[in-house]
């Protein structure tokens, strides 16, 4: 049996600071000076720092991490960006997608991330390689890192033979979501046929659906039209609370009024909404001359209809997005700087969507939070208040999993007069 105590964290601006009581992994007791029966085997006074559950990268793809340096994407565009990783998959082996792939875990778990949903591409040209490699991480780190797999067609499933096989032999495997990317298809017929195709395979398998859709900035093309099909397709499957869509840019560019019709639809349909800002930012806008668009879905819009909205880092320093660390708080604030949410009450929930809202989006609500009951998943971060922490980038003082500090980081600032 093993106990550990945390005093005087800060779990919300509005309350006084709090303890928690840890049993076994679990959170047993959160309160104000706490009493316990007996003498934990850890203790540690956060000093009025904020306690946050553990950050969740709910979609990246650690089998094209940096890829940059090997053929950077000169245009900066979609187009480029998947014909350069295309080329590049063809030269993968086990032993080079391993050590990228792990040292993105390696780079989350240091900056407090310990659930993560990873996006392996599958199709004719990395075939099953990344899904491999991923089940080979999951079971090496099952200890600090929650890890779902999904099989993600990035390159169509009609225009990349054999795929749809290959998505279904990696769900045998033990991957654990259905991806799919409609837009990278001939046509329309076939984007709409793809969707048919990966909701057939997550009902077959009873799974949940995670979407690149709509990666686009203008409504010139239909196949970067599809989320209110998706609406309707979740609704006819039943699968409500089952379906995330990253990306879906063109909702940023259509006309307000149709567009907040269709974020009611999205509600209603129980759909989560994945922006990915250091992606979504970098490629879109390509074309404009002036006014150039920020490419992002519009998240205030959308939580104020009532969809669950999340957000990731995407990729890490590839031909996508040539940034990123592994910190989702610094795509914290990049989303609250392009997305205008800048009062206190919007930081706090900026923190809300890489925590509670991805939680949601992944199946965990029962086990995530601070609340007794739950995993004892979390971090103290060295800001004094949440509404500070996507301004400050605080470091993570401990990252805590199942009750066990994994991740220690010794932070002090020296005045000098």
């Amino acid at each position: 049996m093993s106990m550990m105590l945390i005093r005087n964290g800060r779990l919300a601006d509005d309350r006084e600071l709090e303890d928690l009581y840890i049993r076994d992994g679990k959170i047993e007791k959160v309160g104000v000076n706490l009493s316990v029966e007996k003498e934990p085997d850890t203790v540690i006074d956060a000093k009025g720092k904020v306690i946050l559950p553990t950050l969740i990268e709910c979609h990246i793809h650690p089998d094209k991490a940096f890829l940059e340096e090997r053929k950077p994407n000169e245009s900066g565009t979609l187009e480029e960006a998947i014909k350069n990783t295309g080329e590049l998959k063809a030269d993968y082996t086990y032993g080079d997608v391993k050590e990228r792939a792990e040292k993105v875990i390696q780079w989350v778990l240091r900056h407090g991330t310990t659930i993560m949903r990873a996006h392996p591409d599958v199709d004719h040209i990395e075939e099953l390689l990344g899904v491999e490699v991923l089940l080979e991480l999951k079971k090496k780190y099952k200890e600090v890192l929650d890890l779902q797999i999904v099989v993600f067609p990035q390159e169509g499933i009609f225009k990349s033979p054999g795929t749809l096989e290959r998505m279904e032999e990696g769900l045998r495997k033990g991957a654990d979501v259905v991806g799919g990317c409609p837009y990278n298809e001939e046509s329309l017929e076939d984007s709409k046929r793809h969707l048919e195709a990966v909701f057939d395979l997550a009902e077959k398998y009873d799974l949940p659906l995670d979407l690149h859709v709509d990666f686009a900035d203008n409504l010139e093309d239909p196949r970067y039209l599809l989320t209110e099909t998706i609406c309707e397709m979740t609704v006819e499957r039943g699968m409500q609370g089952k379906v995330a869509l990253g990306h879906v840019t063109t909702l940023g560019s259509m006309n307000p009024k149709d567009a907040e019709v269709l974020f009611d639809k999205i509600a209603e349909a129980g759909i989560t909404i994945v922006p990915l800002p250091a992606t979504d930012v970098y490629l879109n806008g390509r074309n404009d001359e002036k006014n150039i668009r920020r490419g992002m879905a519009p998240v205030g819009k959308l939580l104020e209809h009532g969809v669950n909205v999340a957000f990731s880092s995407n990729n890490i320093r590839n031909a996508f997005t040539p940034f990123g660390n592994g910190n989702l708080l610094l795509i914290g604030y990049l989303l609250a700087e392009t997305q205008f949410m800048g009062s206190a009450e919007q930081q706090r929930k900026v923190l809300e969507l890489i925590t509670y809202n991805a939680a949601k989006l992944l199946g965990m609500e029962d086990s995530y939070g601070l609340a007794p009951g739950k995993n004892a998943d979390f971090n103290i971060f060295d800001s004094t208040k949440l509404s500070d922490v996507i301004q400050d980038q605080p470091a993570a003082l401990y990252v805590v999993k199942r009750g066990k500090i994994i991740v220690e980081n010794d932070v002090q600032t020296k005045r000098h007069i």
